[in-house]
């Protein structure tokens, strides 16, 4: 990657490079396990003149989003987020019972039924074949299509423009970031809004969670990036939220550049917060490969630890996130002999590169090993509840990030 795909500036630093990984939602069928797989380098660079930080698009999203392996659905705080959303959203944007909504990578409609049960008029747009059919099944309707300029047109001119678009956690998922905040804006009404969750590069670096970093994401965004980003288009950031969600996101909400209006006092305070983190000067990133060192060490020497003691770790979770931590480190099954997710797709498969098996969860309550490394660290409070039976036989909870943390859990 020579130039900044959203500015074309040469001036791109390093920020941290995690070697080669496969695709981090190429989960493996049994028969794939002897066959090549390929990895692609994973180097976190950010942009001198913009400040956008992005990897390489060395995979095209049709390679990822076609057929997709995440199901939003299977996590409950996320489905409870998108609820308290909607119902925000709704008294935010004054959406009536004639208003249009709509959703760029609505998954498997975990956020639209919520628009449905209000009895608003909406859309998903999801490029993946099978969360778009799950999302049908449910009651919403949803367009199998990648977000463009052309799909945006197209999308108002058979439905009229929306009041309120919502892309969570899709703006870092999209290389061609300018065309798709066009189709962002051919979508949008004239007055209407636009709602975009992405994780915050800010709490990225401070809290290291670099797991965060894989081929999906192309680019992770400030505030001041994501002005920049939105303006691409032809909207203004007009305020932000500040979320817990993904380990600490950012809520944009933006308008047409040309009834946006002045900027809220929040986004002056992060801005000014990014700012004072150093996120504007490539010394801002300097001691964050260090610290994802330490972090693998840490992590590699309690499984060694806990392999030489005779003690069994098992994972939790098989998220995106968990196989670029796994693969950094060099996991294998010798070390974490499988983990469990509730996804039945993923079920009898194995992580990328790494190789370990993919189990139902109630095998934890099978073998009852001694740890459980939990792989989703940003559902934490969730997980440590529905993890609390480990309990019964004495087994711990292992977060990896921010740093390694080992908790006994009670009923």
């Amino acid at each position: 990657m020579t130039r900044c795909r959203l500015c074309g500036s040469s001036a791109l630093g390093s920020v941290v490079d995690l070697g080669a990984t496969p695709p981090c939602e190429s989960f493996l069928a049994a028969d794939q396990l002897d066959k090549p797989e390929p990895a692609y380098p994973l180097h976190l660079r950010v942009c001198t003149d913009c400040w956008l930080a992005q990897i390489p698009p060395l995979i095209k999203p049709e390679e990822t989003f076609t057929e997709y392996a995440y199901f939003s659905s299977f996590s409950t705080s996320w489905v409870e987020h998108a609820r308290t959303f909607v119902a925000d959203a709704v008294e935010r944007a004054g959406l009536g019972s004639d208003a249009f909504v709509v959703e760029v990578a609505s998954n498997d409609g975990y956020l639209l039924k919520h628009v449905v049960d209000r009895g608003i008029r909406c859309l998903g747009i999801e490029p993946s074949v099978n969360v778009g059919a799950a999302a049908r099944d449910a009651g919403v309707p949803t367009l199998t299509e990648f977000l463009s300029p052309e799909t945006g047109a197209a999308v108002r001119a058979a439905n009229g423009p929306a009041d309120l678009v919502v892309a969570n956690n899709v703006y870092a998922h999209i290389p061609d970031v300018v065309g798709f905040t066009e189709g962002l804006r051919a979508l949008v009404a004239d007055d209407g809004w636009v709602s975009i969750e992405v994780q915050h590069l800010l709490t990225l670096i401070e809290e290291n969670q670099y797991d965060t970093i894989y081929h999906e994401h192309f680019q992770y965004y400030t505030v001041a990036s994501a002005i920049r980003a939105l303006a691409s288009g032809g909207l203004a950031l007009v305020d932000v939220e500040l979320l817990p969600t993904h380990g600490g996101s950012i809520r944009l909400w933006a308008r047409p550049s040309e009834v946006a209006g002045e900027p809220s006092q929040r986004v002056l305070d992060v801005l000014d917060r990014e700012k004072a983190a150093g996120l504007q000067e490539l010394s801002g990133y300097t001691e964050f490969s260090a610290r994802v060192a330490k972090v693998r060490r840490d992590l590699l020497k309690f499984l060694v630890t806990a392999a030489e003691d005779g003690k069994t770790v098992v994972g939790y979770g098989a998220p995106g996130k968990g196989n670029t931590l796994l693969n950094h480190c060099g996991i294998r099954p010798d070390l974490l002999a499988y983990t469990v997710d509730r996804n039945p797709y993923k079920h009898g498969r194995f992580t990328p590169g790494t190789r370990i098996p993919i189990l139902p969860p109630e095998q934890i309550g099978v073998d009852k090993p001694d740890y459980v490394l939990v792989l989703p660290w940003n559902l934490r409070t969730e997980l440590v509840e529905q993890l609390a039976y480990v309990h019964e036989w004495g087994g711990r909870l292992v977060f990896p990030i921010p740093e390694l943390s080992i908790v006994e859990v009670k009923r």
